[in-house]
């Protein structure tokens, strides 16, 4: 059976990090809807737009676009034996499509929660950068460039996303304790869960994280 593994953790916790590692040890595909939104966002289009002024308020892209994008991306090829979903479901009607989408693919859903205390959340979105062309992610306080404001992989100028700035900070978590965190409970209910501490070092956690997905895969027990 093939595995769609969910990052769930407040705004700034990892999950974009830890995802990308899952993809390339596991060859999967890294599916970020906040990747393709932003792709979407720099696009002269009427969804463009939308999605533009959406972002800058600090809102989220409606269920409606979502569930096109992710239907449409989960359906190719290379997703067949599994994906990574970075920033996906985040409210209680994403999940239950998201249910139905794993039973017509014949896909398990593994649900992983990286916990970080608020304060270190709040350090992370501050610092917080991001390489267009690349994907490479920096914090100017805690994992800064060699050289500022510049990408070590490829020497592209890194940008400060938009809703990284403290107004659109404070609104993500509103919205996030609002519409995301019933879904812990939900999930509990649902399907394969687990949490693992966000505080430590990259590596570590990767580590908890990668025999988790090898025991569910393999029909085994973490715990």
């Amino acid at each position: 059976m093939g595995a769609i593994v969910v990052l769930m953790g407040m705004p700034g916790a990892g999950k974009g990090t830890q995802a990308r590692l899952i993809a390339e040890r596991f060859g999967w595909p890294q599916i970020s809807t906040g990747d393709i939104l932003r792709e979407i966002a720099q696009t002269e289009t009427e969804l463009g737009r939308v999605v533009r002024e959406t972002q800058k308020a600090g809102q989220l892209v409606s269920d409606e676009i979502l569930v096109e994008i992710i239907r449409e991306r989960t359906s190719r090829a290379d997703c067949e034996r599994g994906y990574i979903l970075d920033g996906y479901p985040r409210t209680a009607a994403q999940a239950e499509f998201l249910d139905v989408l794993a039973r017509e693919q014949g896909k398990r859903v593994i649900v992983i929660h990286i916990v970080v205390s608020r304060d270190s959340l709040v350090k992370r979105l501050a610092g917080r950068r991001s390489c267009p062309r690349c994907g490479e992610i920096y914090n100017v306080y805690l994992r800064p460039p060699r050289e500022d404001e510049v990408c070590d992989r490829c020497g592209t100028p890194l940008l400060r996303r938009a809703d990284d700035v403290p107004e659109a900070i404070e609104k993500r978590y509103d919205v996030y304790w609002e519409k995301t965190a019933p879904l812990l409970e939900y999930y509990r209910q649902r399907a394969a869960f687990f949490e693992v501490d966000g505080e430590r070092p990259i590596e570590e956690i990767f580590r908890q994280i990668e025999a988790i997905v090898r025991a569910e895969v393999a029909g085994d027990d973490p715990h």
